[in-house]
């Protein structure tokens, strides 16, 4: 998925459009995973042209990829398609193009801190912080685990989701 400059799209009624970019390390597991469920949620709910979702990673090495075999397997064995999407890195200009980056764990919380322009610090989050009953408050980085790690993110997604949804309802 490209960039797109989602905080200049207005919807059919007039309203602007929210923009929420989710954000792992290199974009083939937990933010493409997030944007894949968050995108059918919003669908389910008929908010899918008024949220813009997008994700993209903190470092660069795998631009241009799909996501990860497993992480695609995990997702479309709940429904979910996640092959159309393409690995990214965050850029400067997605800090004024997204309402919300929510980063999967404090890693890349800290960099993308580190990375943002003075005064939009409080569009970054933690995404578990949209999760009422996680009882941890980062998405575990699954590449090199093995078992059910993707299954686990998935959960964590499917629930954090469901509070991001919430959330925007309420604002």
């Amino acid at each position: 998925m490209g960039a797109v400059d989602y905080a200049a799209q207005l919807d059919d009624r007039g309203g602007s459009v929210t923009s929420v970019l989710f954000v792992c390390l290199g974009n083939i597991c937990r933010s493409p995973t997030a944007e894949g469920v968050f995108r059918e949620f919003a669908r389910a709910e008929g908010l899918i042209d008024d949220i813009a979702i997008d994700s993209a990673g903190t470092g660069a090495w795998h631009v241009g990829e799909p996501p990860d075999q497993r992480a695609q397997a995990a997702a479309a064995s709940r429904g979910y398609d996640l092959s159309a999407q393409r690995a990214r890195q965050v850029d400067p200009a997605d800090f004024a193009r997204h309402d919300l980056i929510l980063a999967m764990d404090r890693t890349n919380f800290d960099d993308l801190c580190a990375l943002c322009p003075p005064g939009m610090q409080d569009r970054i989050r933690l995404f578990l912080s949209f999760a009422p009953s996680a009882e941890i408050e980062e998405v575990p980085d699954p590449y090199y685990g093995a078992g059910d790690g993707f299954q686990r993110v998935l959960d964590l997604v499917e629930d954090a989701s469901r509070g991001l949804l919430e959330h925007l309802r309420a604002s």
